[in-house]
């Protein structure tokens, strides 16, 4: 792949303070607040967040779609417009259909054609993997294969940033598992790819590193490994066998108890010190002890759809990450 980006050694993009309110007087929502942010250039990173958590609003103004209210966004030592413009950033956003009549060679040359220093078309279809149907009409091919299309289509101009809104959203197992092999492709080869996504299970398995937002902040931002380990407590689980859920509630270390079916997880902030309570209660029938997920850590970090500053946060979590 001929790399025509900018040929400093600065960082994939930076967010410095941006803020970004949407709506009028009285009924507005800040949808960043403040953001810092910067990504360096190579791997992959993965924007995490609930509904409203500002991961769209972030991606709109990494493209040039919308400018900040406050602060200021570069993309390759440049302005988002004009490092899209110069081919140097990629984009699939979750928007668009399929355009009737054309076949997928003829849309990657189209779309090669409006930037100064194209990738060469056969090279885009390799590297997203749709040569093997790049003479079939787009409007022709399955969901996954549009989607790895579309992914050609983002490589057309030969960038260093492809950028993703929920790339994998509504495909089957295989679709997802081909898509990603294109675009790991894509970065083994010293680029950038940054995709926000709701399967917590792609981000853990993808990305090499991965931003949490929430509420218009970044509230954790590491390798998966290390959000689960800051911000997620060990669940400890053991079957009842007739033993009331309550008494387990004031073990040591215990945060939270969750029953079903008569068997009880309980979340653990030293699940050594829950392990051996429990002993000392003769209560280790089924004794299991799992570390956090990333989905755990996740719901810990994150606000619930409509609830207010006063929610529960784990506040130590987020200064570890």
């Amino acid at each position: 792949m001929t790399q025509t980006t900018d040929t400093t050694n600065g960082p994939a993009a930076v967010f410095t303070g941006v803020v970004k309110t949407f709506g009028r007087a009285g009924r507005t929502v800040r949808a960043l607040d403040g953001i810092d942010l910067t990504v360096r250039r190579g791997g992959t990173v993965a924007l995490l967040g609930r509904n409203g958590a500002g991961k769209s609003t972030a991606i709109s103004l990494l493209l040039g779609l919308n400018d900040p209210d406050a602060g200021s966004v570069q993309l390759l030592g440049r302005t988002p417009r004009g490092a899209v413009r110069a081919g140097l950033v990629g984009a699939m956003l979750q928007d668009g259909r399929p355009i009737p009549g054309v076949t997928v060679r003829e849309l990657i040359a189209f779309v090669a054609s409006t930037y100064p220093r194209p990738l060469p078309v056969a090279e885009s279809a390799a590297l997203a993997g749709v040569t093997e149907f790049a003479d079939r009409r787009v409007d022709k091919l399955s969901g996954g294969q549009v989607q790895r299309v579309r992914f050609a289509v983002a490589l057309a101009g030969d960038p260093g940033l492809v950028v993703l809104d929920e790339p994998t959203a509504a495909l089957d197992v295989e679709a997802r598992r081909a898509l990603w092999d294109s675009m790991r492709a894509f970065t083994t080869r010293g680029n950038t790819l940054l995709f926000s996504t709701h399967h917590l299970e792609e981000a853990d398995e993808h990305a090499d590193r991965i931003v949490v937002l929430d509420r218009g902040r970044v509230v954790a931002d590491g390798t998966g490994e290390e959000i689960r380990r800051a911000a997620g407590h060990p669940v400890v689980s053991v079957d009842l066998a007739g033993r009331p859920a309550g008494e387990l509630e004031s073990l040591p270390g215990v945060v939270g108890v969750e029953v079903r079916g008569g068997r009880a997880s309980l979340r653990s902030e030293d699940s050594d010190a829950t392990v051996t309570a429990l002993a000392a209660l003769g209560a280790v029938r089924g004794l299991r002890v799992a570390g956090a997920t990333l989905e755990d850590a996740f719901l810990a970090l994150t606000t619930p759809a409509g609830a207010d500053g006063t929610a529960r946060r784990d506040e130590r979590s987020k200064e570890a990450v």
